[in-house]
């Protein structure tokens, strides 16, 4: 959900929850002072998802033969134009060979029809033929390239299924594909659907032979949900936590889907792809991921801590440090992000502001004190959610 008012108050209450938790609640720590500062504030949309291979390649024959020889093993690194597999190319060499005579004999029969004065119908007949004998040479010359099957990209052969002695059958050729690739069982005689090189002569519907995966590049797919999805667009930055990785992973928005979808609760999701910046060694396919999509960010937004902000019928204020007394002074603010809430007014960079401590039950009763101390007992600052019960923690003391 998108970081808002709460998640200040939220991380307020996990630090000082355990101080009037525990059972001897009445200890009270002191009040600190902090001087005003400006900060950058994020808004922030989160998701979850599961790391994939940035770019995979499910590949198979688009020409039936006999593998006659498997040049990879899954794990190889391979380059563009690798060679992975070869099929028995002699009838394959025949054919070409016969279409090629074929497109001579057709060009030979329109010359000679052509210095004979043939006839302007006999003339169109020959060129027609041409073009249809050039047609066949040109698809028997490809047929003989897609002998040898070749890496269609830089990557890892992750699954491999072909042995010398498999026969293999026409396939049809489609565009590559952007997500994890599984390679299955081969079945004698037909071909994977998925990426593969040369013409095609059939349909088939079997898995692929050779799949091939980046390794090193990685993408996740996520599902935002529908009252997020506004402000997410492509080129935003993302912070990824990645499940087994100490240090925060970076990305960008690569796609928005434009086309909603239901979760498994029910609710309307949009599909979100964040590739992942940079060669990365340390993350792995499979692995889960906490997505925080940085929304909209302003730069120089004069802060405050959230607990050093009381209120007082509706009026937020902070107490000041002013040459050694303490002065209340009201403020209008902004939003919240983590701990500090913004000030639109009131306040100016370097005064000195006095931070309540966090206090056990029955500290603070909203006037004197402010209605803070970490707001049990007390009320939020305007425009900020409360607990149940008069701002206490749920399950708190009473």
């Amino acid at each position: 959900m998108v970081a808002a008012a709460v998640v200040a108050l939220a991380v307020a209450a996990s630090a000082g929850g355990w101080l009037w938790l525990r059972p001897d609640a009445e200890a009270v720590a002191t009040s600190t002072t902090q001087t005003v500062s400006t900060s950058t504030f994020e808004q922030t949309v989160t998701a979850s998802g599961t790391l994939r291979a940035a770019r995979s390649e499910d590949l198979s024959f688009a020409v039936a033969g006999t593998v006659r020889a498997v040049l990879v093993s899954e794990g190889d690194r391979v380059r563009r134009g690798t060679a992975l597999a070869r099929v028995d190319a002699t009838s394959l060499v025949a054919a070409r060979t016969a279409a090629r005579s074929s497109y001579d004999a057709a060009l030979t029969q329109l010359d000679e029809d052509l210095d004979a004065g043939a006839s302007d119908v006999q003339v169109a007949a020959d060129r027609s033929s041409v073009v249809a004998a050039k047609a066949s040479w040109v698809e028997a010359r490809e047929a003989v390239d897609d002998a040898v099957l070749r890496a269609p990209m830089a990557g890892t052969v992750v699954a491999l299924d072909l042995a010398v002695g498999d026969t293999v059958g026409s396939g049809s050729s489609s565009g590559s594909s952007s997500g994890t690739g599984s390679a299955g069982g081969s079945t004698t005689g037909s071909n994977s659907t998925s990426t593969s090189t040369g013409t095609s002569t059939s349909t088939a519907t079997s898995s692929a032979q050779v799949t091939i995966a980046t390794t090193r590049r990685f993408a996740v797919d996520a599902e935002v949900a529908a009252a997020d999805i506004e402000g997410v667009q492509e080129g935003l930055q993302v912070e990824l936590t990645v499940s087994g990785v100490d240090e925060a992973v970076y990305g960008t928005v690569a796609s928005v889907g434009a086309v909603a979808s239901t979760n498994s609760s029910g609710a309307a999701v949009f599909p979100v792809e964040v590739e992942v910046t940079g060669n990365r060694k340390d993350l792995y396919s499979g692995t889960s991921a906490d997505l925080s999509i940085v929304v909209s960010q302003r730069t120089d937004v004069l802060t405050v801590p959230t607990r050093a902000v009381g209120t007082e019928d509706g009026q937020a204020y902070v107490t000041l440090e002013v040459d050694g007394k303490e002065v209340r002074r009201d403020i209008e603010i902004g939003e919240a992000s983590g701990a500090s809430t913004e000030v639109t007014s009131g306040l100016a960079e370097g005064d000195t502001v006095v931070v309540p401590a966090f206090s056990g039950p029955g500290a603070g009763t909203g006037s004197d004190d402010g209605g803070q101390q970490g707001f049990p007992g007390g009320t939020p600052p305007s425009g900020m959610p409360s607990f149940p019960g008069g701002g206490q923690m749920p399950g708190a003391p009473q």
